[in-house]
């Protein structure tokens, strides 16, 4: 496996990605998160366009996408809870994997990479998006407390991971 910059020639491969996401989210027991579509193609395009959305790949086949950024989260500013420092961090968003065999461990793959380009890393998850929950937990993450998501006004479970 290897991580690239999302191109806009990949959006058909990300959109469906996250479309299969979301059913299996549902089927999981996780109904409430990336409702009505979300991500939506318009947001994605513009993380491409910024540089900022990558794609997991293996023999050309995507397997996996996620947004990854060094700079300042907005909706991380407040936390019931706290965060382990206030340095500068990573921040990963809106990751999925495609289904199938091939894609299993994608995600892990992908955390680490991130992990690798910054030693501290933040991210949130849904509390009832338990894979990602059990992720995090696998690959150290602590949970810091919840935030509350500025463009949607809801509420997500806060992580964060240093060296």
């Amino acid at each position: 496996m290897t991580i690239r910059k999302t191109t806009t020639a990949d959006l058909p491969a990300v959109m469906k990605i996250y479309a299969d996401a979301r059913q299996m989210m549902a089927d999981a027991g996780n109904p409430t998160q990336w409702t009505d579509g979300h991500p939506v193609q318009p947001i994605i395009e513009a993380d491409i366009a910024a540089g900022l959305s990558y794609v997991c790949v293996s023999e050309d086949k995507i397997l996996a996408v996620f947004y990854f950024d060094i700079a300042p989260e907005p909706s991380y500013e407040k936390i019931d809870g706290g965060w382990i420092n206030d340095e500068p961090y990573g921040v990963v968003h809106r990751i999925a994997r495609a289904q199938g065999e091939d894609a299993k461990g994608a995600g892990e793959f992908c955390l680490n990479w991130c992990f690798a380009k910054h030693s501290n890393v933040r991210i949130d998850t849904h509390k009832d998006n338990i894979a990602m929950l059990k992720l995090l937990k696998k690959l150290g993450y602590v949970c810091c407390g919840i935030i509350r998501l500025i463009e949607i006004d809801d509420e997500r479970i806060a992580f964060q991971k240093v060296c």
